[in-house]
């Protein structure tokens, strides 16, 4: 039962994050409507908690710049956004309890998946409007293969990182989780 409710969250915020994106020509005209120009100025990168929020995902994780950004934080489910430099990667880790959704911007990489951490089997190639869904207790890293910044979003379930985290770095995170 907690497996299906947990598929259900992602499937309905996989849905939700990625509907503007999908459909960006209805949102200029809404936003013609209303007499409104949304522009990437209008990204405010900071968690807003476990309150109602719509926001345009794409333009958001276009326009992070850190390893990772804490979006939202509900009470069982977590946004964040990420941004790899060319040859940087997510890290090698696992999520014991977690399933982790992510779907790429922006780049390419290189996804690595596996039962232990000395045998990623599962690899794969990706680029832009890719996802990637990792299960609980599986060892994986995502690599920026490409020759730009990696952009991607990443959908926890449950709660990963403490509210607001933001980490500049993959080292000031590393430092971060070890002081946990």
């Amino acid at each position: 039962m907690k497996t299906k409710t947990i598929l259900l969250l992602l499937s309905l915020s996989f849905y939700g994050l990625t509907y503007t994106s999908c459909n960006q020509n209805q949102k200029n005209d809404f936003n013609k409507e209303q007499g409104k120009k949304e522009t990437k100025a209008d990204v405010v990168l900071k968690d807003y908690g476990a309150e109602p929020t719509v926001l345009d995902i794409e333009d958001y994780t276009e326009s992070n710049t850190n390893y990772r950004t804490v979006l939202w934080t509900g009470e069982k489910l977590q946004l964040t956004l990420m941004s790899i430099p060319v040859g940087g990667d997510v890290g090698l880790e696992q999520h014991l309890t977690t399933d982790q959704f992510f779907r790429v911007e922006e780049g390419k990489a290189k996804v690595m998946m596996g039962n232990s951490k000395d045998s990623l089997t599962f690899v794969k190639t990706v680029g832009e409007n890719f996802a990637i869904l990792i299960p609980s207790g599986k060892w994986h890293n995502i690599i920026n293969v490409g020759d730009e910044p990696l952009k991607l979003y990443s959908i926890y379930a449950p709660v990963e990182h403490p509210h607001g985290t933001i980490n500049k770095t993959q080292k000031e995170a590393i430092e971060a989780e070890l002081n946990r």
